[in-house]
């Protein structure tokens, strides 16, 4: 499925290599110095971190002729060196397929979208091995080395382990997808759930670079969460930490698929948003195109609906601020396309539920395309390549 795939591993098996590259793709470039200190590395860690990644060819030295002294030679930057290696990203939803081409820099090369008729695994994975071949005929004509496939799924994931462990919109319990698409697609596998792997490339290359602690929050079909605590997405014991579309705020409210009631994702997710404007509005409202349309005729109680979706994300938010006191906190996802019908309802209800000083917290939109979310699952890929963290491989499970 490709020439242009081959078993490889990173040149430099220790934690201060793993950083000082996550540094400089994140910040670079970088002089040594500037590296070591954003790192908190001594000069000397540095050194012997970054020999074995240039002479791989993983990152590259440019003199900076800007940083030129009054006397001697000018500094040299580090960087990474983005087409030395390729990465495929796929996001698959409940209807559709997202793939990407990545360099190293997790810059997208190549985009495709296939839709999803069938979401029974075999049909799943048929489908995503499609699409992989397709972005890896593009790696050939690069004639770049694809390294790695990074996977991201909704719901919960076993990133350890390579299981879906439950995918509410794919309706998957345990379903070993990574040690399957290792053995369709020849390349080694990460997966993790989706908002986990849009974190990490918020963390590395968007709205969340040089914060320690912050937390992505998706609405769209779900309410989604993901958090970094001291520099580190987390995941939890049990791989489900920042599932605040669980958290149930009205316990005489809704029931929620996870059997709960009154859940945040049972008030504010799209098919319970759809489900009460039809509740309210007495019309047979299709999906959330119609119920935003609605809402912005101003048919008597649609906006309604979403005045009380946005009060129940801005409780979620506050949940998270409560508990981890996070320096900002990233909206976004597909839902975002109804956020003016919502966003007072999330700030006000936000600002009310967080307790003191947490209610400092920066809560940003971020709108992104769900290429940005198969994004994230190549940067997951790249993240398992750079820390030589176990992915599945082909042939070994």
């Amino acid at each position: 499925m490709g020439s242009t795939s081959r078993t490889e591993t990173f040149p430099a098996h220790t934690p201060a290599a793993s950083q000082i590259f996550t540094t400089v793709l994140s910040h670079g470039p970088l002089t040594r110095l500037d590296a070591a200190r954003r790192a908190g590395l001594s000069a000397a860690a540095v050194t012997k971190a970054v020999r074995p990644l240039l002479e791989a060819g993983y990152l590259v030295e440019d003199a900076d002729e800007a940083a030129r002294p009054a006397l001697g030679r000018p500094a040299n930057l580090v960087r990474v060196d983005g087409g030395r290696a390729l990465f495929v990203g796929v996001k698959v939803t409940g209807d559709e397929i997202i793939g990407v081409l990545t360099d190293l820099c997790c810059r997208i090369r190549l985009a495709r979208r296939v839709p999803l008729t069938d979401r029974a695994t075999r049909a799943v994975l048929a489908s995503a091995a499609g699409l992989v071949q397709e972005l890896r005929a593009g790696a050939d004509d690069l004639g770049v080395a694809v390294l790695g496939l990074g996977i991201a799924v909704s719901g919960d994931v076993d990133r350890a382990e390579g299981v879906v462990r439950y995918s509410p919109f794919l309706e998957w319990r345990d379903v070993p997808l990574a040690e399957l698409a290792a053995m369709t697609t020849g390349l080694p596998v990460t997966l993790d759930n989706d908002v986990r792997a849009l974190t990490i490339a918020e963390q590395w290359f968007g709205a969340g670079v040089g914060l320690s602690d912050f937390a992505v929050v998706t609405v769209g079909a779900g309410i989604g969460c993901a958090l970094v605590v001291h520099g580190q997405v987390v995941a939890g014991a049990h791989g489900v930490a920042g599932e605040i579309g669980h958290v149930a705020i009205d316990p005489a409210g809704p029931p929620c698929h996870c059997g709960n009631r009154g859940c945040v994702e049972a008030i504010a997710g799209d098919a319970a948003i759809v489900a009460r404007m039809r509740e309210v509005t007495g019309r047979p409202v299709a999906d959330t195109a119609e119920a935003v349309a609605l809402a912005h005729q101003g048919v008597a109680g649609a906006r309604e609906v979403y005045a009380r979706a946005g009060e129940a994300i801005g409780r979620g938010i506050a949940t998270v601020a409560n508990l981890l006191g996070p320096e900002r906190v990233i909206i976004s996802g597909e839902g975002l396309t109804a956020y003016d019908l919502f966003a007072e309802q999330i700030r006000d209800s936000f600002g009310a539920a967080a307790f003191g000083s947490a209610a400092q917290c920066d809560v940003q939109t971020r709108p992104l395309p769900f290429e940005e979310w198969a994004r994230g699952a190549a940067a997951a890929a790249i993240q398992s390549f750079i820390t030589s963290t176990p992915t599945h491989r082909p042939g070994k499970g």
